[in-house]
């Protein structure tokens, strides 16, 4: 089996076994807790807000959902058919369109740029979760999605999160229940050194625009009802000119 065959299957199980419901998964926060903050540092970088938006690895599609109160046209991307299905469900008035995408496969990029043109890009929380020999083709697919006109917005685990997971992990309770399916189905979060992102981008042929750092807070809580919110790092990149 492949690298991408096992990582779609591990999505796969994932999303057909998770419980339904806002919140119901890990990351799956409320919106204003998370693509609306992001929106604050990615739409000064836009240069064109007439592009389709593009939110990568969109699972449920809570996310994609709300960015369609904010551009044209927004399409949600995932490599899982049963996000998909669960993200076409949450929304019965088609707000947004959903593409099955597997981001490390050329072909499968190539295609759907073919389709939308360019588009910006808005991708969390996907690298980390990627097998580490497709990490340097999925962001090469992003910078075939983004073309010329388009500008990607790409927030990740910084390294300083893996530990924090692995404690939650290990905790003698045993991991969170939100945390425990997605160690069982060997996804495996906070996985990219901080220094790797720089040399995948520049590999691409992307160029930095804005960098920093925001929390990304998940739907879980410790023991004591504190909850569980994870350092992060965020880059707007763009095609080098």
């Amino acid at each position: 089996m492949s690298v991408t065959s096992r990582y779609r299957e591990a999505w796969e199980g994932f999303w057909r076994e998770a419980p339904h419901g806002q919140g119901a998964v890990f990351w799956d926060s409320e919106p204003m807790l998370t693509v609306g903050l992001h929106l604050a540092v990615y739409e000064p970088h836009l240069a064109d807000f007439e592009l389709p938006l593009l939110d990568l690895g969109c699972g449920n599609g809570t996310q994609t959902r709300f960015l369609t109160d904010r551009f044209t046209r927004v399409v949600g991307a995932d490599l899982s058919p049963a996000a998909l299905e669960r993200a076409r469900e949450a929304d019965p008035e088609g707000a947004a369109e959903y593409e099955l995408l597997d981001c490390a496969e050329k072909s499968e990029v190539e295609e759907l740029h073919a389709k939308l043109g360019d588009a910006n890009v808005y991708m969390r929380g996907v690298l980390h979760q990627c097998d580490a020999d497709d990490r340097q083709t999925l962001v090469d697919g992003i910078a075939t999605l983004i073309g010329q006109r388009g500008r990607a917005f790409l927030v990740e685990l910084s390294q300083d999160a893996r530990p924090i997971l692995m404690g939650l992990a290990q905790s003698t309770e045993g991991p969170p229940p939100k945390l425990r399916p997605v160690l069982e189905h060997g996804i495996a979060p906070g996985e990219v050194a901080d220094s790797a992102l720089p040399v995948y981008l520049s590999a691409a042929g992307l160029q930095v625009l804005g960098s920093g750092e925001l929390p990304l807070t998940t739907t879980e809580y410790t023991a004591d009802g504190t909850r569980i919110v994870l350092p992060s790092k965020w880059v707007v990149v763009a095609q080098q000119r």
